[in-house]
């Protein structure tokens, strides 16, 4: 089906002289257009939770359009038409106040789903305006993802929310980021602090030298934690110090995937793309199924692991039809601290997927591994 998700699109679709037959019209107000839409059929189209005038509502019902009203009252957009960014979530937010990040639209919605029960709405309406939420969320993030037809390698980093600005595993992690944007990955993470952050910060500097990366970590380190008072404020004196340039913004993207369920941990400021769901199974599973091109896991505690053996299952059973690379960085971390690797390759005895484990400490043999699988895949769906 269509979809038709600006008033620009649809003058253009309206000038066309096409039908809204098998049209999916998302989020638009219609108020002005109550003329035009008598002029077309309205039969097999879909309204999600446009503002119609009541004469048009009246004729799209009459022609079996099917009609989802807008939700009223709400923090965010039901039927959003395209992810979040940066500059939305934290629009309000003052770097000099730190506090004012309460005013921001990040916090108003966190603060409304924890009222409305968090991950347990005590209403049903609200439990389906958040569902509703994450399916238009996941929508945007595969048109995102399919890029005008030409998919997009993704590559996610995991890691601990806990690893702390100025340590040698965040400033590894955002050199890794760095260079495997350069080298035509689409970098991805869970979106928050830590590792996550130190993913985009990377992805953020891949048009920048080894100079201005070191200042800007410099300048993050000077609130190390989340936790700190002026941690979001820190990431905005970076991203006002070192900002991307229309051309570098495609060139410097990155697809952060937060959750409302962890609120308390505001999302980084680095990313380019937002994808922010309520329901935090389905933000899990999709960052892991979309990367594709390989997962590399930097020192984390559970919620790693977890996705750890979430990927393993999906290599193990090619429950997404890709069998895809997981590659630890850090040996002594995975084989000792949290002896995670030596488990996951005896499960991998005999599986497509044991050939691509790989554990590690050299940043430069990821980038090659993931750049020789990649051009493995890429031959082995060559037709013959």
């Amino acid at each position: 089906m269509t979809e038709i998700e600006t008033i620009e699109s649809f003058e253009r679709h309206l000038r066309s002289g096409a039908s809204l037959r098998g049209v999916v019209l998302q989020g638009l107000d219609l108020r002005g257009y109550t003329r035009e839409l008598a002029s077309v059929v309205l039969a097999g189209s879909v309204f999600l939770g446009c503002q119609l005038e009541q004469e048009s509502v009246q004729a799209a019902l009459a022609q079996g359009a099917m009609v989802f009203p807008p939700f009223l009252g709400l923090p965010y957009l039901p039927y959003r038409s395209g992810l979040y960014s940066t500059e939305e979530l934290y629009a309000g937010f003052d770097p000099s106040r730190p506090e004012s990040y309460a005013d921001t639209l990040d916090a108003r919605i966190y603060a409304h789903w924890s009222a409305q029960g968090r991950a347990h709405p005590v209403s049903i309406v609200e439990a389906l305006a958040q569902r509703l939420h994450d399916h238009a969320i996941t929508d945007a993030m595969e048109e995102l993802l399919a890029g005008g037809g030409k998919h997009r390698k993704v590559v996610a980093i995991m890691g601990g929310h806990s690893m702390l600005r100025g340590q040698p595993d965040y400033r590894g992690v955002a050199v890794l980021a760095r260079e495997l944007t350069r080298h035509g990955f689409f970098m991805a993470s869970g979106g928050g602090p830590g590792a996550m952050e130190a993913t985009h910060v990377g992805a953020w500097f891949a048009r920048r030298g080894e100079a201005e990366l070191d200042a800007a970590l410099a300048i993050l380190a000077r609130a190390p934690s989340y936790k700190d008072r002026e941690w979001l404020s820190r990431a905005f004196e970076v991203r006002a110090a070192f900002p991307l340039s229309a051309e570098d913004r495609p060139a410097c993207a990155s697809l952060g995937i937060p959750t409302f369920h962890y609120g308390h941990e505001p999302p980084n400021a680095f990313a380019t793309h937002v994808a922010k769901y309520f329901a935090n199974s389905v933000r899990e599973e999709g960052l892991i199924t979309i990367a594709k091109a390989g997962i590399v896991y930097s020192p984390g505690s559970a919620g790693t692991i977890q996705e750890i053996f979430q990927d393993a299952c999906q290599n193990h059973y090619n429950t997404v039809g890709v069998v895809s690379p997981m590659i630890f960085l850090g040996r002594e971390f995975w084989t000792r601290t949290r002896p995670i690797y030596p488990l996951l390759e005896q499960l991998a005895q005999g599986q497509e997927y044991a050939r691509f484990l790989r554990i590690t400490d050299s940043l430069e043999e990821i980038v090659q591994a993931l750049e020789e699988y990649d051009r493995f895949h890429t031959l082995s769906t060559i037709p013959r």
